[in-house]
């Protein structure tokens, strides 16, 4: 009952500081909650799990529908994370704009968003695609929402928490259209997962400050570059073997294992780089460009590599 009076009064307040706001939220106020960019990467992947997963011939109406209904369930989990963080976003420079920080939109409004979205791509993902499928969804949402966005608040662990959920859109492309999880579903799992910290290990480095004043515990902030710089050389290490192993499990074809062998050099090389930069800020946002860079070009090469396997 406490818990539910706390919750009303939050919402209440979130309301009466919208009524105060001249400024009324726009749609592109609702595309921003929840975060295009975002959906759009982690879209990237499950077409490349799908597309492999049906040998480069999918079904155009189950990978529509299977897109969308993921799609929907991770802007539902942005929705309601920036819901979560509302009180935290007021105090970062890159997010006190936000709407719902600013109360262009209402807590009321983003939660009902969020929960619509989610009941919505379950939905679709479970009729059109098959009941697996929903179930990843699920598993990726609930790691998302309720574990990974609470434990950003106290424990260093949140980015490795936060890649399960980052791991499950590859999972959802390849039991779309196997409903099964064989070697090569888990393997795009490991990638997917393992590509994640280093990645945002970087970006924690880069927004250090900004996560200090909002009193996160990023491993940056809590343990300082050195370490962060560790332990993204041990997941990046980790994570070269694991992409090429796809090529034995998840029959890729060799134009997947020589472009991704070769990002995957590189990625070890910059990693080393790290730990004699000069300038670690400028080290790690040429680190993060650069696992922009290997995330989709990891994408593209499943889909020219099964192109070239099987239609050739």
């Amino acid at each position: 009952m406490d818990q539910q009076v706390t919750m009303q009064e939050s919402l209440n307040s979130d309301t009466s500081l919208q009524a105060q706001s001249v400024e009324p939220a726009t749609w592109r106020d609702y595309v921003q909650l929840t975060k295009p960019g975002i959906t759009l990467s982690n879209l990237m992947t499950t077409f490349a799990a799908l597309w492999l997963a049906s040998f480069g011939y999918p079904d155009w109406k189950l990978a529509f529908f299977t897109m969308l209904g993921t799609a929907l369930v991770i802007m539902s989990g942005a929705a309601l994370n920036n819901f979560y963080d509302r009180d935290l976003d007021k105090k970062m420079e890159r997010t006190k704009n936000r709407a719902l920080a600013t109360g262009r939109i209402s807590a009321r409004n983003a939660l009902l968003i969020g929960i619509g979205l989610l009941l919505a791509g379950l939905a679709v993902l479970a009729v059109f695609a098959n009941p697996l499928a929903a179930v990843w969804g699920l598993i990726g949402h609930i790691f998302y929402v309720l574990i990974y966005t609470p434990l950003k608040r106290v424990t260093t662990l949140n980015t490795v928490i936060g890649g399960i959920s980052g791991a499950a859109p590859p999972v959802i492309g390849w039991v779309a259209v196997t409903n099964s999880m064989d070697p090569a579903a888990w393997l795009l799992f490991l990638i997917l997962f393992l590509w994640q910290p280093p990645h945002f290990l970087a970006l924690a480095m880069l927004k250090t400050e900004e996560y200090r004043a909002g009193n996160l515990p990023m491993l940056p902030v809590v343990k300082g570059f050195a370490e962060t710089k560790r332990q993204m050389m041990l997941w990046g290490s980790v994570l070269f073997p694991a992409s090429v192993l796809l090529f034995i499990h998840g029959s890729v074809g060799y134009v997947y294992l020589i472009v991704m062998g070769l990002m995957g050099l590189v990625y070890m090389v910059l990693l080393f780089q790290g730990f004699n930069a000069k300038d670690d800020l400028a080290w790690a946002r040429k680190l993060f460009g650069y696992s922009i860079l290997y995330l989709t070009v990891f994408c593209a090469a499943i889909v020219i590599s099964t192109m070239v396997h099987y239609y050739f």
